[in-house]
């Protein structure tokens, strides 16, 4: 099984920037790929950000240019930088991790961007 934590989530204003952290953890070997999702009230869940083990990585469109993912494999961890941010940015974001056959999701972390 895989665990994962997130953190870095909060309140921010437009053109700020905040940085989430997902660690993994349990059989993290198997993991292939991580990445962010995103939903905001009354909306489907969406796919933000993800990466490989190998680096490679997908962006929303909505994102590109602003938000940027990263790995530490050592310490399998998944970052999200996220700057310039917008209030449509705002939702719960979700790490994930897929692995043995599913998905693996974190707890949700809040970014709300408001003046």
């Amino acid at each position: 099984q895989v665990q994962l934590v997130e953190s870095g989530g909060g309140l921010v204003q437009p053109g700020g920037s905040l940085r989430l952290s997902c660690a993994a953890s349990g059989i993290i070997f198997s993991v292939r790929g991580m990445g962010w999702y995103r939903q905001a009230p009354g909306k489907q869940r969406e796919l933000v950000a993800v990466i490989t083990r190998g680096g490679s990585t997908n962006y929303a469109d909505s994102v590109k240019g602003r938000f940027t993912i990263s790995r530490d494999n050592a310490k399998n961890t998944v970052y999200l930088q996220m700057n310039s941010l917008k209030p449509e940015d705002t939702a719960v974001y979700y790490c994930n991790a897929r692995a043995l056959g599913a998905d693996f999701w974190g707890q949700g972390t809040q970014v709300t961007v408001s003046s």
